[in-house]
């Protein structure tokens, strides 16, 4: 019965390829190198996001008539978004043992910005591509293809799980103008 109910759910979208240990162990070594700076990081990564898709910043009355970086760098209320995005991120990958725990907290991520803040869910796959973007270029020296690839199955992952919680609450695509 359960399996049933767990194929009903992800019909039509095809599940990412697990994560083995050896890339878990890599996402969290490097994560512990991401992590000691996560604030900083955190804003770099949403900066570059509303600078490179600014309908993004349509959710954010605090900041979305901000255009200059530096302004938004500033900005108390978007560097507090950058340290929630950090800090979700931070409990998946120290979860990523407990498959359960990482699919219970991006499903409330997930059920949360369907919800309450009624986020497009095509950004979030927009913001894992920044992320990425910005971990290979301010971590380079240790962003070797290997750990590309480990990241970009956990941002796969993330994305998947995050837009099974969107199906699951009914989601009506709300427009076709998030790009």
């Amino acid at each position: 019965m359960e399996k049933e109910r767990e194929d009903e759910e992800t019909e039509g979208r095809e599940r990412p390829e697990p994560l083995t240990d050896v890339e878990r162990g890599i996402i969290k070594d490097t994560w512990a190198r991401v992590y000691a700076s996560c604030e900083d990081v955190g804003v770099t990564i949403l900066i570059r996001f509303f600078v490179n898709f600014p309908s993004a910043k349509q959710y954010f009355s605090q900041f979305q008539d901000m255009e200059d970086p530096e302004e938004m760098e500033k900005s108390s209320q978007l560097r507090k978004h950058a340290r929630r995005v950090m800090n979700a991120i931070n409990t998946v990958v120290e979860n990523l043992h407990d498959p359960e725990k990482v699919s219970s907290v991006l499903v409330l991520v997930g059920k949360a910005h369907a919800f309450k803040y009624k986020v497009e869910p095509i950004y979030f796959k927009i913001l894992s591509g920044v992320i990425l973007e910005i971990l290979a270029e301010e971590f380079g020296e240790c962003f070797t293809p290997e750990v590309q690839t480990s990241w970009s199955k956990l941002m796969a992952a993330l994305y998947w799980h995050i837009t099974g919680a969107y199906t699951e609450v009914g989601w009506v695509k709300l427009s076709s103008s998030a790009v």
